[in-house]
C-alpha cells in the first residue's frame, strides 16, 4: 500500500490556468478604478482640512482684532502682523506658522466680504478654474459640515 499515491498531472492545466487567469482579470477591473480615485478624494479631504484650519485661524484673528484680514491682507495676516491699512489693533499671532496651499500646489483664495458668507477662503479644485465638477469643483469654507464663519 502507497503511502502517497501518484498523481497523473503535477501541474496546473490550460484551463485552470486561464481560470484563474480570468478572476484576476475580473478583481483587478473592479479593485483599479477604486485604487485610481483615492488620490483624488485624499486631496478633497486634505483641501476641506486646511480649510477648516484657515476658518479657526481666521476666527481666532476677528475674536482678537474685532474683524477679519481684509481681502488686500490676505492670509499671510495670520503668519505675520500686517502693516497696511486696517492694521490690525490686538494682534496676537502668528495664527498660523504658514499658510498651507492647496492640494494642487496653488495659493487658497481669501475674499472679505466674502460672496457666500463674511469671509471666503477656498480653492478652485483640480483644474484651478472657477466652477467645475468633481475633483474639479471648488471647495470652500461656505460649504463645509461646521459652517462658515462667525
Amino acid at each position: 500500500m502507497e503511502l502517497h499515491p501518484r498523481r497523473r498531472n503535477a501541474g496546473f492545466t490550460a484551463l485552470e490556468t486561464f481560470a484563474v487567469l480570468v478572476i484576476v482579470a475580473i478583481l483587478a477591473a473592479l479593485v483599479i478604478p477604486r485604487v485610481m480615485e483615492r488620490p483624488d478624494e485624499a486631496r478633497v479631504r486634505k483641501a476641506k482640512a486646511d480649510l477648516l484650519l484657515l476658518q479657526e485661524a481666521l476666527n481666532r484673528y476677528k475674536t482678537d482684532n474685532g474683524r477679519y484680514p481684509a481681502t488686500g491682507q490676505g492670509l499671510e495676516a495670520l503668519v505675520a502682523r500686517p502693516s497696511e491699512a486696517p492694521e490690525p489693533t490686538n494682534w496676537r499671532g502668528p495664527y498660523l506658522q504658514q499658510v498651507p496651499k492647496d492640494p494642487w500646489n496653488r495659493h487658497y483664495q481669501y475674499q472679505s466680504p466674502g460672496k457666500q458668507s463674511p469671509i471666503d477662503v477656498y480653492t478652485l479644485g483640480a483644474d484651478g478654474h472657477p466652477g467645475g465638477e468633481g475633483v474639479d469643483t471648488d471647495i470652500g469654507n461656505w460649504s463645509l459640515e461646521h459652517g462658515g464663519a462667525n
